[in-house]
């Protein structure tokens, strides 16, 4: 059953999530998956798999920043729509999707351009040798190549999901997914065309999607479409947009220096294989990061409607329900990487001494995970409610005042295993800090009623 915008204020809240979060469950597997098997195909490339497989890790720290970059406009733009939808204001809602064309277009040029130019130092920076750098170049040429195509997929596939058509934006996810598994092997092996393939088939299937999404959000009979003409900027609505996506924004943009400093730290006591060990371990604890990043996407749009709406008993309910789904699965991937590591490593590499590395650097990394998927959901849902310091701040204090010490300091004493040590420290802090934070906002909310308007408590509620 597809539900229209108003029942996100009238159904029942585990119906709700149930039908919001599948299908983005489904969808950022489906995502995870794609990055994964673009590594496992890249890691059996012969001869040359492990050194692929760290010129690969290489990137993530570019990737994330524009990553970072693309949820500036795109999460901001799905806050806004929610709370629109559940305020009636569909006019101003249709100005956002036009808003997120005309900013993704541009920021994603002005992107490609800049890197472009100074591709190789940045590789470098962030921990490439002279044994990973052709491979990190050959995939990075092609995917900045596509980084406006990847910027306006991910923007407006969000925003189809914002606006009550999740299955639609599962569906276009799982092509993508699908075409890529099917070409990758096409590109790199049949044609030869080795790391730079997998980066070919990754752009070709977003755009097919693109292209799609174009189409729909043209038609004037989606409930969501673009307003004539479609690169129009309205500063006031790009302003708000923006302030909401500063959290995201700087979430991203300090797991791009998270990456860099790790990148530099495993190449200075590991080596390059475990820069990529870490790579691998990235790659499967983000498989479950994003099955939660699916509740998130399904917590966005009924929380935001809810509190737009002013119904703040249902606001609290979506969040302790989506709690209690994401600290099961982080909880499944903690007992995954302490009992069965080798399992997941041995899908990426043949190399024993690289899959030694990061069957260790699992069971370090992860010890602290089970409980993760709290902090997780706690940052999330103040950015759906437009609470945008307290999302910032939770966001950058796991992953600089909590993780960044340690992995400077650590592996003076202990080496390599310093830099996984890290993680779980910073795991444990940000899971206290987000509990102390949820519940001094709840304390809050119960002193509202329903159908209050927040600002009686004054600005606190910010």
């Amino acid at each position: 059953m597809a539900f229209a915008p108003l029942e996100l204020g009238t159904g029942k809240i585990s119906t709700l999530l149930k039908t919001y979060a599948v299908p983005g469950i489904i969808a950022q597997t489906a995502a995870s998956l794609y990055n994964m098997v673009d590594s496992i195909y890249i890691g059996h490339i012969k001869d040359v798999g492990s050194y692929a497989i760290s010129g690969l890790a290489v990137t993530f720290p570019l990737m994330n920043l524009s990553v970072a970059l693309g949820t500036l406009v795109g999460v901001g733009a799905m806050t806004m729509i929610s709370v629109l939808l559940g305020q009636k204001n569909y006019g101003d809602a249709g100005k956002v999707l036009g808003n997120v064309l005309t900013l993704n277009t541009i920021i994603g040029v002005l992107f490609t351009v800049v890197t472009l130019v100074f591709l190789d130092p940045i590789l470098f920076f962030f921990g490439a040798s002279e044994n990973t750098i052709t491979f990190a170049r050959d995939y990075m040429l092609i995917i900045l190549l596509g980084n406006t195509v990847t910027h306006l997929y991910f923007g407006f596939n969000g925003i189809i999901r914002a606006s009550g058509n999740p299955k639609l934006a599962m569906g276009l996810t799982l092509f993508t997914v699908v075409a890529n598994a099917v070409l990758d092997p096409v590109f790199i092996f049949v044609l030869g065309m080795g790391i730079r393939g997998a980066a070919i088939a990754t752009v070709l299937c977003q755009m097919l999607s693109l292209i799609f999404s174009l189409r729909y959000l043209s038609d004037k009979k989606s409930f969501i479409h673009f307003p004539k003409p479609a690169f129009r900027l309205d500063w006031k609505i790009a302003r708000q947009s923006l302030a909401i996506g500063v959290g995201p924004f700087l979430m991203n943009s300090a797991a791009c220096l998270v990456a860099l400093f790790i990148n530099q730290q495993l190449k200075k006591y590991g080596g390059d294989l475990a820069i990529g060990a870490y790579g691998i371990v990235n790659r499967f604890t983000m498989l479950f990061a994003m099955v939660n990043l699916g509740f998130n996407q399904g917590l966005q749009p009924i929380a935001g409607y809810n509190y737009g709406a002013r119904q703040y008993s249902r606001v609290k309910e979506v969040f302790i329900l989506t709690a209690k789904w994401e600290v099961l699965v982080t909880g499944v991937c903690f007992l995954l990487s302490e009992f069965l590591p080798g399992l997941a490593v041995g899908a990426f590499t043949s190399d024993r001494e690289l899959a030694d590395m990061a069957v260790k650097g699992m069971r370090v990394m992860n010890a602290g995970f089970a409980f993760v998927g709290f902090g997780m959901v706690t940052s999330n849902f103040f950015q759906c409610l437009g609470m945008v310091k307290k999302s910032v701040f939770l966001s950058l204090s796991r992953q600089l005042l909590f993780l960044l010490p340690p992995i400077y300091l650590l592996p003076t004493f202990l080496g390599e295993t310093g830099v996984w040590i890290s993680f779980p420290i910073s795991d444990t802090l940000n899971i206290i800090v987000s509990a102390i934070m949820i519940s001094g906002l709840f304390k809050k909310f119960g002193k509202l009623k329903d159908g209050d308007d927040p600002s009686i408590l004054g600005s606190s509620i910010r």
